[in-house]
């Protein structure tokens, strides 16, 4: 248990904020397996502040969600602050996140998300005049460094700290690296070592045992999970568990697994409309059958599917498929 300002987390698991990904939807399904802290996708400051539609559906905070961080980025003072005002203001985040990590060109080409990473008095600028300028805590997430001739994650996360920011989440990657290679957990632990804000930690945390790991080797206060959440929230449940009373608990069945997925469906449709929903349902409905053997022809079929009953008949028939396959051969054995 950890505190980000005067936001006390139940545990020190926390979802990552994923683009295109973590919508109140995704997110509602998260917390309700256990997640201390929720963080939402990125939002554009100038979209914000120009209150285009989409934008503004993006800020839609579900209370069960809470506490809940709502990230904004921006490569402009001016406008960061704006924005950041309007979410202080007109939402009910309990944190604002700025980003400091997206590696995307388009994002980097506007001085924003990880550019800001070569240059940490724009860091210090930048969140103090947030910090100055909000009643909600701020936080930062960052990658270690833009590359391997450029890592100032100790400064920046000091500057961040200097300027006022209640906490840092610190991605074990450079720009560079993308979502490759390996995490570097020995910078996070530089950091965590510099600062006297809570740090927590992210990358390569894949299973309940590496977030315990994460959290013995480096000493964070906090471990984020991103893309092994995806189609696996148990996964966010079998780590707060694991780390509450040691014991590692099994993984779903293929039944539990497709309930979820009909669960995240509905409340993506509830969100959104039949036709977006089910059309960005297609990728989550793979990520939930990833590692059941023999799903490759409905992962296929997946990408057919253009309604609700459509989609909920093709994971259903697969259920009662894999499970006449298991009674089978219990019956062999």
């Amino acid at each position: 248990m950890f505190k980000i300002g005067d936001i006390e987390l139940k545990n020190r698991v926390v979802l990552a904020p994923m683009a295109g990904i973590c919508n109140a939807a995704f997110r509602l399904t998260v917390k309700e397996f256990g997640a201390g802290l929720v963080c939402a996708e990125m939002v554009s400051d100038k979209a914000i502040l120009f209150n285009n539609a989409k934008t503004m559906g993006m800020l839609y905070i579900d209370e069960r969600e809470k506490p809940l961080s709502l990230q904004i980025f921006g490569g402009e003072k001016e406008t960061l602050v704006e924005a950041a005002r309007f979410v202080d203001k007109n939402t009910t985040a309990d944190i604002i996140d700025i980003n400091m990590g997206c590696p995307v060109p388009k994002i980097t080409k506007c001085d924003a998300g990880a550019k800001w990473l070569l240059d940490p008095n724009k860091i210090y600028d930048m969140v103090s005049a947030v910090v100055e300028a909000v009643e909600k805590p701020v936080t930062v997430k960052m990658r270690m460094g833009w590359d391997d001739e450029h890592i100032y994650a100790v400064r920046n996360a000091q500057a961040v700290e200097r300027a006022g920011g209640k906490a840092v989440a610190v991605h074990g990657r450079t720009r560079v690296q993308m979502y490759e290679g390996t995490a570097n957990w020995d910078i996070i632990k530089e950091v965590k070592e510099s600062v006297n804000i809570p740090v927590i930690g992210n990358g390569d945390v894949t299973t309940p045992l590496d977030a315990k790991r994460m959290l013995d080797e480096t000493g964070v206060d906090g471990v984020m999970i991103g893309r092994a959440a995806l189609g696996n929230p148990w996964m966010i449940y079998r780590t707060v568990k694991y780390l509450e009373t040691g014991e590692l608990l099994g993984e779903p069945g293929v039944r539990e697994k497709m309930e979820v997925c009909k669960l995240h469906l509905d409340r993506l449709i509830a969100l959104k409309n039949e036709n977006i929903a089910v059309r960005e349902m297609r990728k989550h409905a793979a990520w939930y059958l990833k590692g059941i053997r023999g799903n490759a022809k409905v992962r296929n079929e997946i990408n057919l599917m253009n309604t609700r009953d459509e989609l909920v008949t093709l994971l259903d028939e697969f259920v009662l498929e894999i499970e006449a396959k298991q009674e089978s051969a219990s019956q062999v054995g």
